[in-house]
């Protein structure tokens, strides 16, 4: 099933839930239609199954990232550099369902609105525990403001998975973490 989903993700970060249609769904996931239809109902339970997996595995991946790290301020540079890397060539360019998600569906969609905002709830909330960690062991100053830099870092991840949709060069995103990293002095 995690295959499968996988499959329908790309088709959603691609096209978006509006523009992808049931026989984009089937031939992605390598399924028949009734086979979809049995296992999720409709297009719309694929794609919140499909929002979950993505999620799911998107933050394991972060996690990884982060956990590799020694100090708190090196924790926030490989979060940031997990987005960057995120933000060009073919991974940039298939974009961000969160995102997507957000800007396509949220207002129109209660229950996908609640999914986007607990996922960003949960991305801001880990950005605050990174930047309080540098506070606790000394890599971040204790003036710098946790919870409205881990909002700014929020809201710089992602315009940076929205830029890259456009073509952006692993160069361009990396100055951005450059930069974002100023704020932690």
């Amino acid at each position: 099933m995690d295959d499968v989903l996988d499959k329908a993700v790309r088709v959603f970060c691609e096209r978006g839930y509006h523009a992808a249609s049931i026989g984009d769904l089937t031939l992605a996931m390598e399924l028949a239609s009734g086979s979809v239809y049995k296992a999720f109902k409709d297009k719309r339970s694929v794609f919140l199954a499909a929002l979950d997996r993505y999620k799911t595995v998107r933050d394991a991946k972060l996690r990884e990232a982060v956990d590799l790290a020694e100090t708190g301020r090196d924790r926030v540079q490989r979060a940031l550099t997990f987005y960057a890397d995120s933000s060009y060539g073919a991974l940039g360019r298939q974009g961000c369902l969160v995102a997507r998600s957000a800007a396509e569906l949220a207002a129109l969609d209660p229950d996908v609105a609640r999914w986007v905002t607990a996922a960003l709830v949960r991305n801001e909330a880990l950005l605050g525990e990174l930047i309080r960690q540098g506070q606790a062991d000394g890599s971040i100053p204790a003036h710098v403001d946790a919870e409205a830099t881990a909002r700014l870092m929020l809201c710089l991840i992602q315009g940076m998975r929205l830029v890259g949709k456009t073509g952006r060069t692993r160069k361009e995103m990396a100055a951005v973490v450059d930069v974002a990293m100023k704020t932690l002095a």
